[in-house]
């Protein structure tokens, strides 16, 4: 019997992706304020913006499985508290030092809460509502995007009690405390039938090899590229080829691997993976680009360039709503489209860059980020509806988490990678020459996205049938280990 409940918990529930997506628009916003007001370095400025993102990946898939284990609610409570307090924390920061701390346990935060967002819509919804519940969480990033852009704008620009940047980080201490009241009376405790052990080294390994990555390509342009960052590169990626080999290995003993890899070489989490990879690449990247060459290269205000990014969001919140219908109809196929739609407009960003310079106007300009935020709503929350419509109830938080934790790694990459790249790029050449690089690789790792959903099943196909799902669990891995035919025709059921 579904929870009667359901639809006044879906608001408090999504709480979690709105709070998670507004901080990242509104730090892309206020970040040269912020780093005018702290003297903050360039390095210092991409561990603001993309420390967050850090955390945030490094302990998605973890969170996911604790709310599997321990309970969905009580995490995304745990998850809610922590990011709370934590930007009371960036609210007051002192200094440049403080304000990093403050958004690594933000970051720690929503790692807790949004896995279970998934999750929560998943075994709170019955097959048939899914759908209907996904579009909401569609609208809910998009307007994520446009609030995080507009309203950081605006509270720059108000100067509230002579504050200056802090109130974006302070906003989110009434938001959070509704959320925490609203999630005890309304939202439904759920856990896995059968919870599984945590995989310590496979977390440790895990985060070590994402901080590895992430830490010398946000600091070495600024350190010159020493030595040091290219070791810590070198053994990334070596802790991470580490980490996918013992996960393999313990998965092959029955044991409980953090990631199984049974359940990542499943085709629609593999393309959802793919997918998640070269789209979040791109937009991390971009956001942070455009926004420092809007308020630097163009020298408009805080909320002048924030209001530049509203009919993006806008856009993207009424494409998420009309790709559910199309979805359901299309399949997979809106995916394919959606990642043109958005290749197309950084076809024509490209173009007018590269004649125009730093004289682009709002008139070229909004046109092509209204064509990107169609894109935008097309992929995104449709993704994660077709990912999840696959995933048995049990991992739902296992899988929400893989999901996010490829979204949120290649959106922290597209921050450090793409965003050492634009500083880079503008130093020697101009603000109109970083961005027109940082547009070219965009367009480079949407067309990664575009295979991955090549990779996607084109229609509820052997991957996502119950036979082929009872398989899985029979291949040793844990993870689907409770799922039966008929809960497999469950999911098939919800499938978008």
């Amino acid at each position: 019997m579904p929870d009667p409940r359901r639809w006044r918990a879906l608001p408090v529930i999504l709480i979690a992706s709105f709070m998670s997506l507004f901080d990242v628009f509104v730090v892309n916003v206020a970040a040269p304020s912020i780093g005018t007001d702290l003297g903050a370095s360039n390095a210092g400025l991409e561990l603001i913006v993309g420390g967050y993102s850090f955390t945030y990946a490094a302990g998605l898939v973890t969170a996911g499985r604790l709310g599997d284990r321990f309970g969905r609610r009580r995490m995304y409570l745990v998850g809610m508290t922590l990011f709370t307090a934590a930007s009371a924390l960036c609210g007051l920061a002192p200094n440049e030092g403080v304000l990093i701390a403050g958004r690594l346990l933000q970051g720690a935060g929503a790692a807790a809460m949004v896995p279970q967002v998934l999750a929560l819509i998943s075994v709170t919804f019955p097959p048939a509502e899914r759908p209907r519940a996904f579009a909401f969480f569609g609208v809910t990033i998009g307007l994520g995007g446009v609030c995080g852009q507009v309203l950081g704008g605006v509270l720059l620009d108000l100067d509230v009690f002579g504050l200056g940047w802090r109130p974006i980080f302070l906003v989110n201490v009434p938001v959070g405390l509704v959320a925490l009241i609203g999630a005890r009376r309304l939202v439904a405790e759920s856990r896995a039938a059968r919870p599984e052990r945590l995989d310590l080294v496979g977390l440790g390994a895990l985060t070590l090899g994402i901080g590895l990555v992430l830490i010398p390509l946000t600091l070495g342009r600024d350190e010159g590229w020493p030595l040091w960052t290219w070791l810590a590169l070198t053994g990334g990626v070596l802790v991470l080829g580490g980490f996918a080999g013992w996960e393999a290995r313990l998965a092959r003993r029955g044991g409980h691997p953090i990631i199984p890899p049974a359940v990542v070489r499943s085709r629609p989490v593999l393309g959802g993976m793919v997918m998640s990879a070269g789209y979040f690449l791109f937009f991390g990247g971009f956001l942070l680009a455009l926004t420092i060459f809007l308020q630097v290269g163009q020298h408009r205000s805080p909320l002048n360039a924030g209001l530049m990014f509203a009919p993006l969001g806008v856009v993207f919140a009424l494409s998420s709503l009309g790709a559910r219908r199309l979805v359901a109809v299309h399949g997979p196929r809106v995916l394919t489209a959606g990642t043109l739609v958005t290749a197309l407009s950084l076809c024509g960003m490209a173009a007018v860059t590269a004649v125009e310079g730093v004289n682009i106007s709002a008139y070229e300009l909004t046109p092509l980020l209204m064509l990107a935020g169609a894109g935008n709503g097309l992929v995104i929350p449709a993704l994660a509806a077709s990912v999840m419509a696959a995933a048995p109830p049990d991992i739902s938080g296992t899988v929400s988490g893989v999901l996010t934790t490829t979204q949120q790694f290649a959106s922290a990459l597209g921050v450090s990678g793409v965003g050492a790249l634009f500083f880079a790029e503008s130093a020697r050449n101009g603000p109109d020459a970083g961005l027109l690089a940082t547009v070219l690789v965009g367009l480079a790792s949407v067309g990664v996205a575009f295979l991955g959903s090549l990779v996607l099943p084109r229609r509820a196909d052997a991957e996502t049938s119950p036979a082929s799902l009872t398989a899985l669990a029979a291949t040793g891995a844990p993870v689907p280990a409770a799922v039966t035919a008929p809960a497999a025709a469950e999911v098939k059921a919800g499938a978008v």
